[in-house]
């Protein structure tokens, strides 16, 4: 009996160490302010306005989900986000049923859950939230604290560091200018939207717009060499001509799964595609394309009066690409 005890005190402090050990290796270290762990590259900008662009991200942390969320977490020890963007596509495959769906949690609350991200959250509809309830999308607002969506398109100012100058962010639902929606049935909901009228009060916000910075944030992108590069840009000939009479500074889009910096010689708005926030696919490159890659990743971006730093890490920390754009 002596020896039977034995046998399981033994086995039971060797299965201690065994599960501390694998404790320690599951471990996730995170960086502080004085250790950059994989982010040497990583560009600070004093008395920048800091904030994190992110899209098609809802895979209830697959496909490297949880890992761009740790390194935006990460990140953000270095450069401290003011607010985050999503471009769109929140919850795969069918959006959510109602603001008590579980994907909330599974796909949101669960994963971005580093403290550096708990600050204000501003959502972009993308084309899987047309497959199920958008308007619990909105509504989720009254739910999380930092869960920003007044409407299905809204803008939103915000001032600069150590300045008097300004930002505006428009954010679009650009679901109902895709024409092709309107014939497939899985997109039905589009046709509740007036397209003209999100039209007409996109030049109305860009008219008053009195920011030094004008920049607007869409699920589909004007421009692209991914998997949609032959596709009818349906959006670019519904809007460009309005956001280059104004001559907006940026365009931040998702649905392509990848990240892209695209600038054409002959228009004046930066193409950034931002929709690599969990699952990618492989990309290309067109004439003007800056810099394309298909790795899960996000957006780091630092608004100064006459500068912004758009900086791309990927979901190992590596800083992959980064383009200033001067006023």
């Amino acid at each position: 009996m002596k020896n039977k005890l034995y046998s399981i005190a033994v086995l039971s402090i060797f299965s201690l160490f065994v599960f501390q050990g694998n404790a320690q290796e599951r471990k996730k270290t995170y960086v502080n302010e004085n250790q950059t762990s994989g982010l040497e590259k990583l560009v600070e900008v004093e008395n920048g306005l800091h904030f994190f662009v992110i899209g098609d991200w809802g895979k209830n942390g697959y496909f490297h989900q949880k890992e761009v969320a740790d390194m935006m977490h990460q990140t953000g020890f270095v450069l401290e986000p003011e607010f985050i963007i999503s471009t769109g596509d929140n919850f795969y495959p069918d959006g959510v049923a109602s603001v008590l769906d579980p994907f909330f949690k599974s796909s949101f609350e669960d994963i971005y859950e580093g403290f550096n991200l708990f600050c204000p959250w501003y959502i972009t509809l993308g084309n899987h939230e047309y497959l199920g309830n958008s308007q619990a999308i909105i509504d989720y607002a009254e739910i999380s604290q930092r869960w920003k969506m007044p409407d299905r398109y809204y803008y939103k100012d915000m001032e600069l560091e150590d300045s008097e100058a300004t930002a505006r962010f428009i954010f679009l639902d650009t679901s109902p200018f895709e024409d092709e929606y309107y014939e497939r049935e899985k997109y039905k909901n589009v046709t509740e939207q007036d397209s003209l009228q999100q039209k007409k009060w996109l030049e109305k916000t860009l008219e008053e717009s009195t920011a030094q910075w004008n920049i607007i944030i869409g699920h589909h992108p004007f421009y692209t060499s991914g998997k949609r590069k032959e596709d009818i840009p349906f959006v670019r000939n519904h809007l460009e001509t309005l956001i280059e009479k104004y001559k907006v500074d940026a365009y931040f889009a998702g649905h392509e799964h990848d990240l892209q910096h695209q600038k054409p010689e002959n228009v004046n708005t930066h193409h950034f595609v931002s929709g690599a926030g969990a699952e990618t696919r492989p990309t290309g490159t067109l004439p003007f394309t800056k810099f394309s890659n298909a790795e899960s990743g996000f957006m780091a971006v630092s608004l100064l009066e006459n500068k912004m730093l758009v900086q791309i890490i990927n979901w190992k920390g590596e800083v992959i690409y980064n383009t200033e754009i001067n006023k």
